[in-house]
């Protein structure tokens, strides 16, 4: 018999099986790391930014604007919704019947949400400092964030989700009750670190 035909171990096959199975889960649930690394590092990268304007004592550590700041995160976000979108898109094309409804309905959500989070912070912002119109954006949006993440773990039944999101509120409530630096540290550490590690340990768990 030739050796390239020869029948695969009982080993190899469960191996080709369990990978089968990880791109399935992928495909049908959204792979991890579209969904969760992008903007975990949006976030590090964006807050970090903030974070070196706003300093923590009042004083910037960089020579950077509050519009530089809200550029590179803006610009970064958009990079990761981007992406996110498309792994969403995809992850539609093989899912069918209430799973799609639900899915469908929970991003609608989220732009709806942040149209109105977005109304009201370009209402109440011009009243207020430079430093408190920025964490009232940051903060709202965060809230936002931690509150469908929350409801996302709810609707699907993943735990994990919902944890996350209960995660994240703890951090962005910490984070506003301590000031504009030390929000845009914590968020830029701990939920853009966060946001990378989870999406790498669920592609890894897949």
């Amino acid at each position: 018999m030739v050796e390239d035909e020869r029948t695969p171990s009982p080993g190899e096959m469960l191996r080709v099986i369990e990978e089968q199975s990880a791109a399935t889960t992928r495909w049908i649930y959204g792979d991890p790391l579209l969904l969760y690394v992008p903007w975990g590092v949006a976030w590090a990268l964006g807050f970090t930014a903030l974070f070196l304007r706003y300093g923590l004592d009042g004083h910037p550590y960089a020579p950077i604007s509050q519009m530089q700041a809200v550029g590179v995160l803006m610009a970064s976000q958009l990079v990761a919704g981007g992406l996110t979108a498309f792994g969403f898109v995809r992850m539609n094309m093989v899912v069918r019947g209430d799973s799609k409804a639900r899915g469908t309905m929970f991003g609608y959500a989220w732009f709806a949400a942040f149209a109105l989070m977005t109304v009201l912070c370009t209402r109440i912002g011009p009243h207020l400092p430079e430093e408190e119109r920025g964490l009232l954006w940051a903060g709202a949006s965060l809230m936002l964030v931690a509150a469908l993440q929350m409801a996302g773990g709810a609707v699907f039944l993943i735990w994990p989700m919902f944890f996350f999101g209960v995660y994240i509120g703890a951090v962005n409530a910490l984070g506003v009750l301590l000031g504009a630096g030390w929000h845009a540290l914590l968020t830029a550490v701990l939920l853009g670190g966060g946001f990378i590690a989870v999406g790498v340990v669920l592609r890894l768990r897949s």
